[in-house]
């Protein structure tokens, strides 16, 4: 799944990223509520998780604003604030769950999931297609024609990345950050061995080659 993190504070934000990405998913995280109400309503989310207390615009403020501008995209608010009131407040603003701090990260991985497996997350954007081969975000399953390709949850993410962005070039730095939410360079060839496994699983077996190698910039795949 790609996510969207809305969390001014840098351990939390931090924290969750990883967790996430470590289970496979695509994370953006932001800092503020203006950068979060820009990513929400410009880019395509499966789940947004978003803190209420935020820099420059509030949490509630992003959720009615996406909601206004008729973003349906489900969304787990983060709060400190965990009275009976705040938590309907935030229900009527547009949120579909909600979670109060301090907790426990299997919990919110859990609500992210179940936030996601509710009929009306399911459309275009749960399928990621480039040429006969396919991915759904959803059933994390991924299929070229007729064969089922068994990923690990790294090769998944690096896959999913590569077709939201198809027909793009990633470089080795764009890949290292989204994937490994690594933004220096660790001196190893992290990048060129998995890439040369989901080759192996993705393009090997059959006729026409997807995953390309653009000498000198990085890799793309095939639109």
């Amino acid at each position: 799944m790609r996510l969207l993190i809305v969390e001014d504070d840098a351990t939390t934000g931090g924290y969750i990223a990883r967790g996430l990405r470590e289970e496979g998913h695509v994370v953006d995280l932001v800092t503020d509520g203006q950068a979060g109400l820009i990513a929400a309503t410009t880019s395509a989310y499966d789940v947004i998780i978003l803190d209420r207390m935020l820099p420059q615009v509030d949490g509630l403020t992003v959720l009615k604003t996406m909601r206004g501008a008729g973003k349906t995209t489900p969304v787990l608010l983060l709060t400190a604030l965990g009275d009976v009131e705040d938590r309907i407040e935030g229900l009527h603003a547009g949120a579909d769950d909600y979670l109060a701090k301090p907790f426990v990260f299997g919990e919110l991985s859990a609500r992210v999931s179940a936030l996601a497996r509710r009929p009306q997350t399911i459309d275009a954007e749960a399928i990621l297609r480039s040429g006969d081969l396919e991915m759904n975000l959803l059933t994390r399953k991924v299929t070229r024609g007729a064969a089922e390709i068994d990923l690990l949850p790294r090769e998944f993410a690096l896959l999913e990345h590569l077709l939201r962005r198809k027909g793009r070039v990633q470089t080795r730095t764009m890949l290292l950050e989204h994937v490994w939410d690594i933004s220096f360079d660790p001196g190893t060839n992290v990048v060129e061995t998995h890439i040369s496994r989901l080759r192996a699983k993705v393009d090997k077996p059959f006729d026409r080659e997807l995953i390309e190698t653009v000498r000198g910039a990085g890799y793309r795949i095939a639109a």
